[in-house]
């Protein structure tokens, strides 16, 4: 397996969230004892030499750090494997098309320790997800196709995770199943279920996630435990998601 940065709790799961800053990631970090990724969004840099200055902040004082796009956003594919080559920070988040650009982009530099997760979506029907996720396929007719070939051209592409995204929360759990079953018998080491995930819901898409043979489970929590109005990350939430982890 990926020789990791992220720490795992019990080797199996860690969370995935937001921080509104460096003080309140350490927060976050320390309610977890280290078993949590913060996420850096691209979309909120103008230029990628500033989120590689920020990234590397954090980095220096939380070791990991998971670099995304802003709510899926496609168009920040190419600057999310930019950040991420400079940085090797542990975590990137892609869209489907872009998985191929990231790898190449991070092995050009050397970069080893970092997972790639590709973006699929549900469909309504299990077994089946979307795969054009891209800035202009996006935009086009639907591309649906068998999870278990999802994941081959995942695989090709040399990514390493599945982001199931956007779940509803338990809206999509029967998809769920279908993609840690698939993710099991494609030997990928990690699954990433995000989207509507709460401290109600957490346990029970947690524990989908569990119940297979994926070694690695990353959860996305984000808005849910956000507060409105200082746009901080509650850590008494990440407290009580670590708990049921």
């Amino acid at each position: 397996m990926l020789d990791t940065k992220i720490k795992f709790y019990k080797g199996r799961v860690a969370l995935n969230v937001l921080a509104k800053d460096l003080a309140n990631a350490k927060e976050i970090y320390e309610a977890a004892e280290g078993h949590v990724v913060v996420g850096l969004l691209s979309k909120n840099y103008e230029k990628i030499e500033e989120g590689v200055t920020e990234v590397k902040e954090y980095l220096k004082e939380l070791g990991v750090v998971s670099v995304g796009l802003g709510g899926g956003d496609p168009s920040q594919f190419e600057k999310a494997a930019l950040i991420s080559c400079e940085t090797d920070p542990g975590h990137v988040n892609q869209i489907f098309t872009g998985a191929g650009y990231a790898a190449g982009a991070l092995r050009a530099k050397g970069n080893s320790r970092t997972y790639i997760n590709v973006l699929m979506s549900p469909t309504g029907e299990p077994g089946r997800v979307k795969i054009n996720t891209g800035e202009l396929s996006e935009k086009e007719k639907p591309a649906i196709v068998d999870i278990d070939t999802a994941i081959a051209m995942l695989k090709d592409m040399k990514a390493h995770s599945v982001k199931f995204f956007p779940m509803g929360g338990l809206k999509s759990i029967e998809e769920l199943k279908e993609v840690a079953s698939a993710s099991e018998r494609g030997g990928l080491e990690l699954i990433e279920p995000t989207g509507g995930i709460d401290l109600e819901n957490f346990e029970e898409i947690l524990k989908v996630c569990v119940d297979s043979k994926v070694p690695r489970i990353m959860p996305h929590i984000y808005g849910s435990i956000v507060d409105k109005e200082t746009g901080l990350t509650r850590v008494e939430d990440v407290k009580k998601l670590y708990e049921i982890m």
